[in-house]
């Protein structure tokens, strides 16, 4: 596995949970790090190897992708010459994903690029002229007739199609999430009476749409109060905080920070929200239907509409503060059931077993 780094995040937290997966199934695993950076507790038995760039140069940045290419293919030839061939390879994340593509000592035919986000959403965004056909091109480039792997279809069919990619072989993998661990550390309690508060998980950026949260939740009329479990910068927390008194809610809407086990948070909500505009996958989703809480979610591009299937199709919103705050006031009112056969696909061994199927491909 070769990622550009373990800082913390969504995408970071998918491979080691895999890496984990494959570990306790018996599997080899090693990871290079193309960064030495590390922010999470990593798996007792995984090789961890740390490709850095160390280049000081002024025109580093006009050589960064060659350059790392080759540093990376020296700690692949040293990890090979030390625990003999490889079966399977799987890049994360575009960046990786770029150095990985013009690699000379990893094959192809093992190298899997798996993409974690709407790449149309990420890097296309307002580029317009020839600044958007330049960074469609050299995407296009990356993953043309390689093999790539989505966490959703959502994010396949972004790729081909605003790209122009035509895969080698295409798949969608959900993305895994280990059920015993995450509901044992959400028997921890919290300051507030279970079921007594509305929860919004992640990061203050613009594309979790705080802001259309806030609104529609001023709109949904329900008096219990909204925590938000996540930080970014101080403008960011500014502007929230600013929004939430032009509303009057001010004194309903509580800023929680960043907190190093959110399932404790997500058990004892009376319901969990998204407000993006849009997500790759979505793991808040899966985390709190594995730890029975009901959700509410955008049906924005990307992964919720393949999540929130069947009876929990209700709580998808268009993206709107009032048709959000109109399923937050019906989910508050006419709760799913929640069985685990509707979210069985998202178990870590079940996830696993599906990228080893790869190694026959």
């Amino acid at each position: 596995m070769i990622i550009d780094g373990l800082p913390g995040g969504g995408a970071e937290k998918v491979v080691l949970t895999l890496a984990q997966g494959f570990l306790t199934q018996g599997h080899r695993v090693s990871l290079i790090s193309l960064r030495d950076v590390c922010h999470f507790t990593l798996p007792d038995g995984l090789d961890y190897r740390v490709a850095q760039d160390t280049a000081k140069v002024p025109w580093r940045k006009l050589t960064e992708l060659s350059r790392r290419a080759r540093q990376l293919d020296h700690a692949f030839s040293k990890l090979t010459a030390e625990r003999g061939p490889v079966d399977l390879v799987l890049s994360h994340l575009h960046k990786t994903d770029r150095i990985v593509r013009r690699s000379r000592k990893i094959d192809p035919g093992k190298t899997w690029f798996c993409l974690h986000g709407v790449f149309s959403s990420s890097y296309l965004g307002h580029r317009t002229g020839a600044s958007r056909w330049l960074k469609v091109r050299k995407i296009h480039g990356v993953y043309h007739h390689r093999k790539i792997i989505g966490v959703s279809q959502y994010v396949t069919d972004d790729l081909c199609q605003q790209f122009s990619v035509v895969p080698a072989v295409e798949r969608v993998i959900f993305n895994p999430f280990d059920f015993p661990a995450i509901r044992d550390a959400a028997v921890e309690p919290v300051p507030y009476p279970p079921k007594s508060y509305l929860l919004h998980v992640g990061r203050f950026h613009t594309v979790k749409r705080h802001d259309r949260l806030l609104r529609a939740y001023a709109l949904s009329g329900l008096p219990w109060p909204l925590v938000l479990l996540g930080e970014g910068s101080e403008e960011s927390k500014r502007k929230l905080q600013a929004l939430a008194e032009e509303l009057r809610i001010t004194d309903k809407v509580i800023f929680r920070g960043f907190d190093s086990n959110p399932y404790r948070w997500i058990k004892n909500a009376r319901m969990l929200i998204l407000s993006s505009d849009s997500e790759g996958f979505g793991n808040v989703l899966a985390e709190a239907l594995i730890c029975g809480t009901q959700v509410v979610s955008t049906r924005c591009p990307g992964g919720p509409a393949e999540i929130l299937t069947g009876p929990l199709a209700a709580g998808l919103s268009d993206l709107t503060p009032e048709s959000l705050a109109e399923k937050i006031a019906f989910i508050d009112s006419h709760p799913v059931p929640l069985t685990e056969t509707s979210f069985a696909v998202y178990q870590l061994d079940s996830v696993c077993r599906q990228y080893i199927a790869l190694i026959n491909q």
